[in-house]
């Protein structure tokens, strides 16, 4: 069996260049990699390609990043949380593609089955179909989106083996397993990692196959976004 292990985020992210693409997994503040970006961060790689759900907020997640200067440009489909993210967005610091939030699933999810491209309704007629193919099939019109194409995926799960196999808990699946399957190199940080067959099989999520490699993280802050609607008394 491969050995996927490595000891730590910094061995993980050790061949990550600069100017790559990287796709991270996690929704909101839930399910981010928290180690590996802390590792990025430390490293001081630049230029970046983030393809991310959220751009994290101005002290958590891709918002650390964003604030060093390390990421070129966001493909991201909510950015709405991260002071920092607007000031380069309006200043012209930072390149920005949003994209529905299905079309970015998707357009993993074709990475990962090795689909070249998908039809989606979503953007038709407006600002996102601009410069892109449109087809009509039987009457309504979608728009061709390419799959992505990045060099590295880097998620957050639960539990882990050896092999790569990956559990994640609750909400925090999100976009971690879609993420996994698509990248050419996937890097895996886990709370638990166990030996091989340790795994219930009708559990996995992301079968080990996707996995390149997988650390045991630590120090998870694990952060709960609360809506605030009126100021408390």
């Amino acid at each position: 069996m491969i050995n996927k292990v490595v000891v730590s985020a910094d061995a993980a992210i050790q061949d990550i260049q600069d100017g790559m693409t990287l796709m991270l997994g996690g929704f909101g503040l839930c399910g981010i990699p928290e180690n590996c970006i802390a590792a990025l961060i430390k490293k001081g790689i630049k230029q970046l390609t983030c393809i991310s759900n959220n751009a994290g907020v101005d002290d958590f997640g891709i918002g650390l990043m964003l604030k060093t200067r390390q990421v070129k440009k966001m493909i991201s489909s909510y950015v709405g949380e991260n002071a920092e993210f607007e000031r380069q967005l309006l200043s012209g610091e930072l390149e920005v593609e949003l994209i529905p939030q299905g079309t970015l699933a998707t357009r993993c999810m074709a990475s990962g089955y090795g689909m070249p491209a998908i039809f989606t309704p979503a953007g038709v007629g407006t600002e996102i179909a601009e410069g892109k193919e449109i087809r009509n099939f039987h009457g309504k019109d979608y728009l061709l989106e390419m799959a992505f194409d990045a060099d590295f995926a880097i998620v957050k799960a639960w539990k882990g083996d050896t092999a790569g196999n990956l559990i994640y808990h609750s909400t925090a699946r999100n976009f971690n397993p879609v993420m996994a399957m698509a990248g050419k190199i996937t890097i895996a940080e886990v709370e638990q990692l166990v030996e091989a067959g340790e795994l219930d099989p009708d559990q996995i999520h992301t079968p080990g196959i996707y996995v390149h490699r997988i650390f045991q993280g630590e120090h998870y802050e694990k952060r709960i976004e609360n809506r605030t609607v009126r100021t408390r008394n």
